[in-house]
């Protein structure tokens, strides 16, 4: 029987209705040469994405079948607990990210004074000379990562993407609490102030970004923008 941490990386795949890209970016995620499981948590999907999961045959594939949406929050945190890597990362369900990033990811979070890496996508357009295009979610964005470097007194550039990893043992210890999109920002929130406590880092590693439309299953609303807000202010001052 396979052991806690005998396991170098947990991936942890959070689907809801995303029939189109699931069996795709789960290949993308198999085809990563990194010893790893691979965790996919279907929130009720009723698109066929279910019936997908369950006809694939990858090798370190673990299948939660939720029987209701319980939030992305919180089947991430189900997902951890289950978890049995040593570092645990999170992939969206859809094609916006590029799993063959977890490489320099996890090199970075295995030295020593580095307690997380982030996966920037602002750093990854810049490293290939593009420019960030004056979309209102992109605006929303960078407002949210202004926002919170002045209350954290942090430098991070990309609060809100997907990808973070971070030692299993951490993510444990910070009880979080999240159960929708607010987790995305619990988590950095949290891992600022564990850093400083610890006396390590948060490094920030340049990643490729395929921005998805709403016509094309993008889940993020206006909303969640002040969602955002209200959760780095809670974490701050009250948590």
């Amino acid at each position: 029987m396979t052991q806690a941490n005998d396991i170098l990386l947990t991936v942890i795949v959070v689907a809801h209705n995303e029939a189109d890209t699931i069996a795709e970016i789960l290949q993308k995620v198999v085809e990563v040469e990194i010893d790893k499981e691979i965790i996919v948590l279907d929130n009720a999907s009723t698109d066929g994405t279910r019936e997908i999961i369950q006809g694939l045959n990858l090798p370190g594939l673990r299948t939660v079948l939720q029987p209701r949406n319980i939030g992305k929050g919180h089947a991430v945190k189900e997902g951890i607990r289950l978890a049995r890597g040593k570092y645990v990362v999170v992939q969206d369900a859809d094609l916006e990210y590029d799993p063959r990033d977890f490489v320099p990811l996890l090199e970075a979070v295995q030295r020593p004074e580095v307690l997380a890496v982030s996966g920037s996508r602002w750093l990854g357009l810049r490293r290939n000379g593009k420019r960030l295009t004056h979309t209102a979610y992109n605006v929303g964005r960078n407002l949210i990562d202004g926002f919170f470097r002045l209350l954290y007194c942090s430098n991070l550039t990309d609060v809100s993407t997907c990808y973070k990893m971070v030692s299993v043992d951490v993510l444990r210890s910070l009880e979080l609490r999240g159960d929708g999109f607010d987790l995305d920002f619990e988590l950095p929130a949290k891992l600022v102030r564990r850093a400083r406590q610890v006396g390590k880092r948060i490094v920030e590693v340049p990643i490729a970004y395929y921005p998805r439309t709403i016509v094309e299953g993008k889940k993020i609303r206006w909303w969640h923008g002040l969602q955002a807000i209200g959760t780095l202010l809670k974490y701050r001052f009250w948590r």
